[in-house]
């Protein structure tokens, strides 16, 4: 029972990922209804089979304060898929400020990226143009669906439908 289910909210808006059980004693409770199974998975009890739960959708909306998705290093590299936003390496990974903070950078997610060692002492204390260096692709800030998105890709295909957009 390792798979993880991915719980809606009334308006089909992600709001958690939880274990088969905790989805189980949701549905059973009568708090949420699968509405995806991974269909090559059962659970089976004395007297009962049960179709194994990929996504569930609760009955009542829950108001949810949105959290946003944490500012931190894993976040960033996850962001950028282990690589450097210089060069594409995937070795001796740090992170670097597109504005350099003595340059009015900020830290915030739009201005840190994912950059190998040799790329960022190479850029030092400039911009990425007074270096003459180009991004991959811009920084920006992720949404859960965005990292659920990621996830799903991986480990659970049947969650993609629900997850509208992997772009911010």
């Amino acid at each position: 029972m390792e798979k993880k289910v991915l719980v809606l909210n009334l308006d089909h808006t992600p709001v958690a990922v939880v274990n088969v059980q905790k989805a189980i004693i949701l549905t059973l409770l009568e708090k949420a209804v699968p509405i995806a199974t991974f269909d090559y998975l059962k659970i089976r009890t004395v007297d009962r089979d049960f179709h194994y739960p990929a996504v569930i959708r609760l009955y009542e909306y829950k108001n949810i304060p949105y959290r946003g998705v944490m500012l931190n290093r894993i976040n960033i590299f996850k962001r950028d898929h282990m690589r450097c936003q210089y060069c594409g390496s995937s070795k001796n990974l740090t992170i670097d400020h597109v504005v350099p903070k003595s340059k009015g950078g900020k830290t915030s997610w739009n201005n840190l990226v994912t950059a190998c060692h040799r790329c960022n002492t190479v850029k030092g204390d400039k911009t990425p143009e007074q270096a003459g260096m180009h991004l991959r692709q811009q920084p920006f800030r992720p949404t859960l669906s965005y990292f659920l998105a990621e996830y799903a890709e991986r480990h659970a295909e049947e969650w993609l439908p629900f997850l509208h957009s992997k772009l911010v």
